[in-house]
């Protein structure tokens, strides 16, 4: 159920980006122009750090340091990570063909 008023996504498929509050970087896979996931899912957010759905959501291949997972993060809980280093998640030679430059270069899609 996309709106009018949401907005262009700040990052694409391929780039690293880190979370402003909690210490854990991932690669953006794909991107949803708002938040899709469940009603429960965004009420089991803490309401005092809860963001708004109607902005981009950023599905991410993520690592910590308590190992890799799958994130869901709103855009203003991003920032660019500058470190230049690839993203230490199993599954991005799955989506990725390799990474140059602080960038992930997505795989061909097939065609149908």
């Amino acid at each position: 159920m996309t709106t009018m008023n949401a907005r262009t996504a700040k990052y694409g498929i391929g780039e690293v980006v880190r979370h402003k509050a909690f210490p854990f970087r991932g690669v953006v896979f794909d991107v949803d122009p708002e938040f899709c996931e469940t009603e429960e899912w965004w009420l089991s957010i803490p309401e005092d750090v809860r963001p708004q759905k109607n902005q981009p959501y950023y599905h991410l291949l993520a690592e910590s340091e308590e190992g890799s997972y799958v994130a869901y993060v709103s855009e203003q809980n991003l920032l660019p990570d500058d470190s230049g280093k690839p993203v230490a998640h199993p599954q991005t030679d799955l989506v990725f063909s390799g990474f140059d430059q602080g960038r992930y270069r997505p795989k061909p899609r097939p065609v149908h």
